[in-house]
């Protein structure tokens, strides 16, 4: 299996990376996410740097950093950038309001964070990230601290999802936040709003990631190019 950090060779993944860069000025701040479609907008972010295009990146992982750093990108932070121009980042689902399930990939409270600082959230999918409801997929991962994990597991079933602690190596899986992830087990949701307020309600709950109103512009590659999806009033 192919490193999720090595350039794209994916041919839908780089037309999608490719025209999210057509949306990057210069002298701006960008948001860099975590996984597969973003890294090739990473890889291919950095073909432009080194042609002199001039930006900061503010990356979402621990990974994305060293990977952007490697590649002769110019970091930032949000102690330094209050407000980002846009950011560029994956996705694991997409409704049709163009709300998203992510955090398949474990960084999904920075990647929130990020998204909440910018200007504009651009998404980068595949044709088969799109689903007609959130949950499709059965599974939304949720950040707990790890005092608090046994309490959120009894108390996020008791909200009906069926949470399992995220392992890597057999054991649990740390963010970069040093918490633990609970993949909950979930049919379609009928109100993702409502339902990550009930989860955030639960001490211990750092995220969820249910992103609801935070997707600007989704970017969708399919074989024969990219399709484009916005929210209402961009």
């Amino acid at each position: 299996m192919p490193s999720v950090l090595a350039p794209p060779t994916d041919p839908v993944l780089v037309r999608v990376a490719d025209r999210a860069l057509e949306l990057v000025r210069p002298d701006t701040v960008v948001g860099l996410g975590t996984g597969r479609a973003a890294t090739a907008f990473v890889h291919r972010l950095a073909v432009r740097v080194r042609d002199g295009l001039r930006i900061r990146g503010v990356p979402t992982s621990r990974t994305t950093a060293d990977l952007a750093r490697g590649l002769g990108i110019p970091l930032a932070t949000l102690d330094e950038e209050d407000t980002l121009d846009l950011t560029c980042d994956g996705a694991d689902e997409v409704d049709p309001h163009l709300d998203l399930i992510k955090g398949y990939g474990g960084a999904l409270v920075r990647e929130k964070i990020v998204a909440a600082a910018s200007r504009q959230e651009i998404i980068l999918v595949g044709n088969e990230k799109l689903v007609p409801v959130l949950g499709s997929r059965g599974k939304l991962p949720v950040e707990v601290i790890p005092f608090a994990e046994a309490f959120c597991r009894r108390r996020i079933a008791g909200l009906g999802l069926r949470p399992v602690l995220r392992l890597h190596e057999e054991k649990p899986f740390i963010t970069d936040s040093g918490n633990h992830i609970l993949d909950c087990g979930t049919d379609p949701i009928s109100d993702p709003a409502a339902l990550d307020l009930a989860l955030r309600s639960i001490p211990g709950v750092v995220g969820t990631g249910l992103f609801t109103g935070m997707a600007h512009r989704v970017l969708v590659g399919t074989p024969d190019g990219v399709r484009e999806l916005l929210r209402p009033g961009i």
